[in-house]
């Protein structure tokens, strides 16, 4: 996809490949704060501007083509980059969240170092990659992955749902087949 674009596009395509191969065998805390870092400069763009669309899930290719997106799009941006550079799938989920400081529904990218680790939280809205205690103003309601999809509990391991079948999530992963990328 990214040969068709000129000028910036092509920057950006040109970085976020040279991001991913040049962080695959740092230790996991570059991986992740560099991921954030860069896509966290992208622009905030509610669904209702891009192509009027009412909640649509863009792929880390549509995403960087824009240099902007939703709380989603950073996410499945985030998710798939680390993916690329090695992080196990079983460590990462995108998370589906209440955000109090927003007062509506949010979503985040966890990185659990174990299963029943506290998660670190990756966020388009804080710079910063905080152990989830330390974002109170996240209530969690589900997450998932490409294994599966899980019920947020509180002050428990969450409930392991089975495989993800989310529409959304899978049309994105439709997508990502039909540009001739593994997802």
């Amino acid at each position: 996809m990214e040969k068709k674009y000129k000028g910036d596009v092509k920057r950006r395509f040109h970085a976020w490949s040279n991001l991913i191969k040049s962080h695959k065998k740092l230790p996991i805390e570059k991986k992740l704060s560099s991921t954030n870092k860069f896509f966290n400069v992208f622009q905030f763009q509610s669904d209702a501007v891009y192509k009027g669309a009412g909640d649509y899930w863009k792929t880390p290719d549509e995403f960087i083509v824009d240099a902007s997106g939703d709380c989603e799009d950073f996410s499945i941006a985030k998710y798939f980059t680390l993916l690329a550079m090695g992080v196990p799938m079983e460590k990462l989920r995108i998370t589906y969240v209440k955000s109090l400081r927003l007062d509506q529904a949010h979503m985040i990218l966890a990185y659990y170092k174990t299963p029943d680790a506290e998660p670190l939280i990756l966020d388009n809205l804080e710079p910063r990659i905080l152990p989830a205690s330390q974002r109170p103003d996240l209530i969690p309601v589900y997450s998932f992955n490409g294994d599966g999809l899980w019920l947020a509990k509180q002050r428990e391991r969450d409930k392991y749902l089975g495989q993800n079948r989310l529409s959304k999530w899978q049309r994105v992963i439709e997508r990502i087949k039909q540009m001739g990328k593994r997802p």
